[in-house]
């Protein structure tokens, strides 16, 4: 691409919203994310022997145990969200840009 492509992309209103949305999105899940993950791995600290309760008598299944899967579960889940808007609003802004591009 050559420098004026560039610079037309940049000075585009629909590139900054985009840029801007993006980047509020994507910082928005990933903070979801990382409470999750620092709280888990706090109940492992220091609650330990909580997390290692049966989760009723007589079965070797732990709290702990969904728990750990809902962290997985919850990360495929946020990943999903970022693709379903991805795919969405953010291609729109995307086209938009390409459109406002090739017009001038």
């Amino acid at each position: 691409m050559n420098n004026d492509i560039c610079q037309q992309i940049e000075n585009s209103a629909h590139y900054r919203e985009l840029v801007d949305k993006r980047q509020r999105f994507a910082f928005f899940l990933s903070l979801i994310m990382l409470i999750i993950y620092v709280g888990f791995i706090l109940l492992i600290a220091f609650a330990p022997h909580w997390l290692g309760t049966p989760l009723h008598e007589g079965t070797s299944v732990t709290r702990g145990i969904p728990i750990g899967i809902g962290v997985i579960v919850i990360s495929f889940v946020l990943t999903g969200v970022y693709v379903w808007r991805a795919n969405g609003e953010f291609d729109r802004l995307n086209k938009a840009v390409l459109r406002e591009v090739k017009a001038s």
